[in-house]
């Protein structure tokens, strides 16, 4: 018999190395951003950048529209009694933190959850008010509640902002600078619905459901 040459063995130490390596390279490649050369544009003609992170392409500036996507205007509620009137009739309203509108160049505008859930639309066309899964899927790309923080502020694309809430009790305005708040379209109860939100001063984020009168910045994804 004829003894064949056997081919040289990799060495096995190197190899686990280099499956390792693609590994973390594969993954890292899909919670990088992908730059997207299309801008998203609401009824009032603001423009929006966008960015792609996993496979949800996400608008990457909150909302600051003040008309419905088929144009019938959402109330600006600015006084107390203006916020508590559209909670009691179950519509939505909008507001500038502290009614200042150079907060919304920054933060955008903080909408009631009725002005979200509203049939005539809130999204630009083509986009949607993401669901409590779709950002859990988000946090999850980007390495769950323990690593997403810093992703999420800078180094994705999807440049999250402590733009505060109006809260749903006395109408008041709290943590800006401090806390984004960003309403989910998931519904909890007659009441409450979900919400992300991040932490700044405690490097956090999580989910939660509120009032439906609180006042919450809003983050569209492309359909």
């Amino acid at each position: 018999m004829i003894k064949m040459k056997s081919k040289p063995k990799i060495p096995l130490i190197p190899l686990l190395l280099m499956v390792v390596f693609i590994m973390i390279t594969n993954i890292g490649a899909s919670i990088l951003p992908q730059e997207i050369t299309d801008i998203v544009k609401d009824i009032d003609g603001n423009s929006y950048k966008t960015v792609k992170i996993g496979n949800i392409v996400w608008v990457s500036e909150n909302l600051n529209v003040a008309h419905y996507r088929n144009g019938d205007p959402i109330p600006e509620a600015k006084t107390s009694a203006q916020w508590e009137e559209c909670y009691k009739n179950e519509k939505g309203a909008w507001c500038y933190y502290n009614n200042e509108s150079l907060n919304g160049k920054k933060y955008g505008k903080l909408y009631n959850w009725y002005a979200v859930n509203d049939s005539r639309g809130l999204a630009p066309d083509s986009t949607h008010v993401p669901s409590i899964t779709e950002w859990q899927t988000l946090i999850t790309t980007l390495g769950g509640e323990s690593g997403a923080f810093s992703k999420m502020k800078s180094s994705t694309g999807f440049y999250a902002l402590a733009g505060g809430h109006r809260y749903f009790q006395d109408c008041s305005f709290y943590s800006n600078g401090e806390i984004g708040f960003w309403w989910s379209s998931t519904k909890e109860d007659i009441w409450n619905a979900w919400y992300q939100a991040v932490h700044f001063g405690y490097s956090q984020v999580g989910k939660d459901n509120g009032g439906m009168n609180t006042g919450m910045s809003v983050r569209c994804v492309m359909n």
